[in-house]
């Protein structure tokens, strides 16, 4: 694909996944370090989407510190049960409306051609990334992103980096890695990695079909 119809696929799959998705769930396991002292803990929870605006964590297994559990991973999925609440992904998907798109060439990752973008936030808001967009060549499917928030989500956070890995479950694109490292006021620097798998999907079509009785 050239990079012009690689974007308009992708951009054109992110819509019909936003109108086709109803529900997901997957297994999470949550990594969170503290450089400074040396504190870590990793969390493995259970994640249920339901389109629009509902998202649950059920816990199954924690190890480490208690204090990196209470004040880094309890916070991080409080944040992402708001922001699901909130249901703003019109507002943060990767469109002209929010996004300067400028394309910088391809690049070849792990076996895969893919299409470099720089992203430009045409506005400093929470929820938008400067930063670098990775499309399949061939699909057109979305394969990663990293750089930096537009604006912190909170004052207590400072220079935050990160990168998250996709792949596709049928029609669907969802994250399976994010690793994200801040500096946080009080705690100092923070390394997070989230691997998800065990993706089960359900479309809005099936969803419709069972509740009326037809599959």
């Amino acid at each position: 694909m050239s990079p012009e119809l690689a974007l308009l696929t992708y951009q054109s799959r992110a819509a019909q996944q936003a109108a086709g998705l109803a529900s997901y769930t997957s297994t999470s396991v949550i990594h969170a370090e503290l450089l400074e002292s040396k504190q870590q803990g990793e969390y493995e929870v259970t994640r249920q989407y339901s389109a629009p605006k509902s998202l649950l964590f059920t816990a199954l297994h924690f190890t480490g510190d208690t204090f990196v559990k209470a004040n880094v991973i309890a916070r991080l999925m409080q944040s992402e049960v708001e922001h699901a609440q909130k249901d703003d992904s019109s507002s943060m998907a990767f469109t002209a409306a929010n996004y300067k798109f400028s394309y910088k060439g391809l690049q070849s990752v792990s076996g895969r051609t893919l299409h470099e973008f720089q992203l430009k936030p045409r506005r400093r808001r929470v929820g938008l990334l400067k930063g670098n967009l990775y499309l399949d060549a061939y699909t057109g499917s979305l394969v990663h992103l990293e750089g930096a928030p537009a604006k912190s989500p909170s004052v207590f956070l400072s220079k935050i980096r990160v990168s998250q890995d996709f792949a596709d479950f049928g029609p669907f694109t969802l994250p399976v890695h994010l690793h994200s490292e801040a500096k946080a006021s009080i705690v100092g620097r923070t390394v997070v990695d989230v691997y998800q798998r065990d993706y089960q999907v359900m479309p809005a079509a099936t969803q419709t079909a069972r509740a009326a009785g037809t599959e």
